[in-house]
């Protein structure tokens, strides 16, 4: 029996406010349903539903029969969300959230409780990168003979288009985006590196826990190699890094930290942070965001 009202959080209604008939939008507008009927076969009790939440999925806070807390999820459905519960079921709970149950029809996962509301940007940044660090290294598993899984390759060629077309949006990023496009191919090419990767890794995506201190949400998997991963742990919090003097050589020293306490080659790192870098900063400045574009466009230009 639910305790109460079964309603998508405002952020994820604004989020999927398009179409009236797009598929995700039917979804959405089923959501309700879907989250009773998952509650019902899995016996839980609905305590809330988290908000404000994100705005790709939402999360129920629930409690099994046996009164044990647990999260169940429910991903807006789609390519991106589609093998979350398969990494998480391939981590088994080594360094990432641990996956309960799934139901492949709904998309629902039902996860272990962790503390949503701490997460490893609430640390001073130097502990933050190295708890992260040592999140991150456990994820890099090998995905499995015969695995579904995306493939970086796959995943940044699909992106190119895309990338194109935003970065005619910002003719002035004209240089960086012929580089990043240039770095995509050669990068795509140059590595036999296949792991497990999270994704989209930030340090937003690893909250504390009561199993292990620290474990990661949210992946978007895909194979390939770990310096991808680590790209985005070097943007984390950029607003930051670029706020302080010197930032620009804080930039260099903080891929240099990065890939020597991992292992991972500087140079990949470095061109790998730039593409990813370019890609985020003509998105942003493309759907209006351009100040944050801007500013991930200058960072990208300081490597």
């Amino acid at each position: 029996m639910a305790t109460a009202p079964i309603e998508p959080p405002q952020r994820l209604v604004s989020s999927l406010s398009g179409d009236p008939e797009s598929p995700v939008r039917k979804w959405l507008d089923a959501l309700p349903t879907l989250v009773q009927q998952r509650l019902d076969a899995w016996d839980l009790t609905l305590e809330r539903v988290h908000a404000p939440g994100g705005r790709s999925s939402l999360l129920a806070l629930v409690r099994q029969q046996d009164g044990t807390p647990a999260a169940l999820k429910f991903p807006v459905p789609g390519r991106v969300s589609a093998h979350e519960g398969a990494a998480l079921e391939a981590w088994d709970g080594w360094g990432a959230v641990r996956l309960l149950r799934a139901d492949d029809t709904s998309g629902a996962l039902l996860l272990e409780r962790l503390q949503g509301a701490v997460s490893l940007r609430s640390l001073p940044e130097a502990k933050a990168l190295l708890e992260a660090a040592g999140t991150v290294r456990r994820l890099w598993v090998a995905p499995g003979a015969g695995h579904a899984f995306e493939t970086l390759s796959g995943r940044t060629e699909e992106a190119v288009e895309a990338l194109r077309t935003a970065g005619a949006l910002a003719p002035a990023a004209g240089p960086l985006v012929d580089q990043a496009l240039e770095l995509r191919r050669a990068l795509a090419e140059g590595s036999d590196e296949q792991f497990l990767l999270h994704g989209t890794f930030r340090q937003g995506k690893v909250l504390a826990g009561e199993r292990s201190p620290w474990l990661a949400v949210g992946p978007s998997p895909v194979v390939g190699e770990r310096a991808y991963d680590l790209a985005a742990l070097v943007l984390d919090r950029f607003e930051d890094l670029m706020a302080g003097s010197g930032a620009a050589a804080a930039a260099r020293r903080r891929v240099a930290k990065l890939a020597d306490s991992l292992e991972v080659d500087r140079d990949r790192l470095r061109d790998w942070t730039l593409y990813r870098a370019v890609d985020t900063g003509v998105r942003e400045v493309a759907v209006g965001e351009r100040q944050r574009g801007e500013l991930l466009l200058e960072f990208a230009a300081w490597l």
